[in-house]
């Protein structure tokens, strides 16, 4: 068995087509990612890749909707969110397939 630490991946993702990963892939991502607080991320798109959001504690704001521990969010390509988090949040993310660079940011 191989440990790896969450701490030593770039803002949580650990499975995907870049590095550092724990298993590299273009087939998807996924990160574990914990927010405080009032921290968000800006509005943007995927135009190839869908993104899951599974909440697993806390509460976050996604495109206008409240979410909490169980809520899951699929966002289909060309589906725009922001992400807002409400109280300190963890979630995990999903992305697929692992598009480099398919992240577009959009206006409000």
């Amino acid at each position: 068995m191989n440990v790896h630490k969450l701490d030593g991946m770039v803002r949580g993702w650990f499975v995907g087509d870049f590095e550092p990963a724990v298993h590299r892939t273009s087939e998807v991502e996924v990160a574990v990612k914990s927010y405080v607080a009032g921290e968000r991320e800006e509005r943007h798109v995927h135009k190839i890749a869908t993104e899951l959001t599974a909440v697993v504690t806390g509460r976050v704001r996604m495109d206008g909707v409240e979410l909490g521990p169980g809520d899951i969010a699929e966002l289909r390509p060309g589906e725009p969110s922001d992400f807002l988090a409400l109280t300190d949040a963890t979630v995990v993310a999903v992305k697929l397939p692992a598009v480099a660079g398919d992240k577009y940011l959009v206006e409000d």
